[in-house]
């Protein structure tokens, strides 16, 4: 069992049909057709949305992904219409509301990873593959790959596992020609973020795009290399063969496995709210993850 400790009533918005109730994201449709994406607070673990909300974490996705998607507009265009608010929508709602197109999306989680660790450290110690593709021996946790490789995953619904694929069964599912243009974008497009962080002192490890059809127009969408969907290092800490400290939610995790939470993350009871000190440095850094990046201060 999982899925949403306490699933939100989304807000009801004059002018927008509410569509869906993602994990981070409600999204909403306007009179035109567009698509009004609004990135909430909300943090999710071990496949759970928590009840305790992260301040200013739906605002710092948002204001992240728009960063980015200025870094390579040369490469792929992206979904943004507009970051104006919808008439009638709240206030609250600044600075982390997207207009966004509404694109074919393709069902698959493209995922670029150019060091070695989670489920695809897992594979890798079965079988010495990720996703199929094999990979040199003598491979360790956090280890930096020959190459950045395509992982693609099939995209599952809130509470349950995305899962790897390999790229001979997303050309099944969409085409060998869309399965080309996603490994091309995907691969070009980490290359990009994972040059531009390493010269501000973090590594890129992997992170997971989503794209969709406009006529025949390949389009990235949603959010683009956050600390939600990316893993991103401190680079003067990169240490290979154990896990590496992190620009994520790293602390929500541990603590949530932790005797002090006292909660079985395989039973089939819901986690526990998050204590303030949790929340703060997690907060913290989402906050030194926009902030290094970007070279600009949040506040």
């Amino acid at each position: 069992m999982s899925g949403f400790v306490e699933k939100p009533e989304p807000l009801q918005v004059p002018g927008l049909v509410h569509l869906h109730t993602g994990k981070v994201r409600e999204l909403y449709q306007n009179e035109a057709g567009d698509l009004v994406m609004v990135a909430s607070d909300r943090t999710s673990a071990f496949d759970w949305v928590l009840p305790t909300e992260i301040p200013d974490k739906g605002r710092i996705l948002t204001q992240l992904s728009l960063w980015w998607f200025d870094q390579f507009a040369d490469l792929v265009p992206n979904h943004v219409l507009s970051t104006e608010l919808p008439a009638g929508a709240p206030a609250d709602w600044a600075g982390r509301t997207l207009v966004c197109k509404s694109l074919r999306m393709v069902p698959v989680e493209c995922v670029a990873r150019g060091y070695l660790t989670g489920s695809g450290l897992a594979e890798y110690k079965e079988s010495r593959t990720v996703c199929g593709l094999a990979l040199p021996e003598g491979l360790v946790d956090g280890s930096e790959l020959p190459a950045p490789i395509f992982t693609p995953a099939t995209k599952a619904a809130v509470g349950e596992h995305d899962e790897n694929v390999s790229y001979e069964e997303v050309a099944r599912q969409v085409g060998a020609d869309t399965a080309a243009q996603l490994r091309q974008a995907t691969l070009a497009v980490y290359g990009r973020a994972r040059d531009i962080a390493r010269d501000r002192g973090v590594i890129l490890a992997d992170t997971k795009f989503e794209f969709g059809f406009e006529g025949e127009d390949l389009v990235i969408a949603d959010e683009v290399l956050t600390p939600d969907s990316s893993r991103f290092w401190p680079a003067d800490q990169w240490q290979p063969g154990r896990a590496q400290p992190s620009y994520d939610k790293q602390f929500v995790r541990d603590w949530l496995t932790s005797a002090e939470s006292g909660w079985d993350r395989h039973s089939e009871q819901p986690p526990p709210p998050l204590p303030q000190h949790i929340v703060d440095a997690t907060r913290a850094k989402y906050v030194e993850a926009y902030e290094r990046l970007t070279g600009v201060g949040w506040e």
